[in-house]
């Protein structure tokens, strides 16, 4: 016998094309309530899909995503046919978020999750510098640089990869820790670390070289100190198409020329 097709919840972004598309579907499929569904259905693009899952982290709900935005990689391609057989047969990957804990300077404490990457970025013309740790040991007594960031492997196709950072496979038990235009040391270019390890930075001449840290779209101003660390509760499954995986997204990403 073979297994009952999901119920499915629509979810869009604000657009003219995601708000169609939802309106089509649960014509086609129906609408459950978000905590009747066994699979919400995210309509838009890369950053609406991260939105829903920052939302639905640690529900338990399974997020097939369609695209209905630009660039679309977290998502699957757009097809109105068939499409509880499609989820049915989808392939799940789990994500766990970055868990952000940052300090301002005025002793505020504000704690985020991020899915792609926390980033720490100059906030003025001034390079920022920035001491780095792992496990509490120090690993790198003064990054001088306009950034630097620790993304997921689900971020790090983002913006991770446009900073000539590393592509991870999504099972990958790492975490990319890159900088964003390194003046010293000129050539360090990064490190992969476990994803067991929490990640410190420390803002050095917080007053002269100000820097904002960025969990996804969470931005803290003027920081001085930043950990960070993979959540060890909090996890999201996220559902590809067997025809186009996220295993054959990250090859095809490292083969693109």
């Amino acid at each position: 016998m073979n297994p009952p097709l999901p119920a499915l919840s629509f979810v869009c972004a604000d657009t003219d094309d995601a708000q169609e598309a939802a309106a089509r579907l649960s014509a086609l499929y129906g609408q459950e309530r978000i905590e009747d569904a066994d699979v919400i259905v995210a309509l838009g693009g890369d950053g609406f899909m991260l939105h829903t899952l920052r939302e639905t982290m640690g529900t338990g709900k399974r997020i097939y995503g369609m695209n209905r935005g630009t660039v679309g990689f977290l998502m699957n391609e757009y097809r109105e046919d068939g499409l509880r057989e499609r989820i049915a047969a989808a392939i799940g990957e789990t994500v766990r978020p970055l868990q952000m804990h940052a300090l301002d300077a005025d002793g505020n404490i504000t704690e985020a999750l991020a899915v792609n990457e926390v980033s720490l970025l100059r906030q003025s013309y001034q390079a920022a510098k920035i001491r780095i740790s792992i496990d509490g040991k120090v690993r790198l007594e003064e990054l001088i640089c306009d950034g630097v960031m620790v993304a997921t492997p689900a971020g790090s196709t983002a913006y991770n990869l446009s900073a000539h950072g590393p592509i991870l496979p999504l099972d990958a038990p790492l975490l990319a820790l890159t900088p964003v235009s390194p003046f010293r040391p000129r050539r360090w270019r990064g490190a992969l670390v476990s994803n067991q390890a929490t990640v410190r930075f420390d803002i050095l001449e917080p007053d002269k070289r100000p820097v904002n840290a960025v969990a996804d779209h969470t931005e803290i101003k003027s920081v001085v100190s930043v950990s960070v660390r993979e959540s060890h509760d909090r996890t999201v499954t996220v559902l590809f198409d067997e025809s186009h995986s996220w295993n054959e997204r990250i090859l095809s990403e490292q083969f693109r020329y």
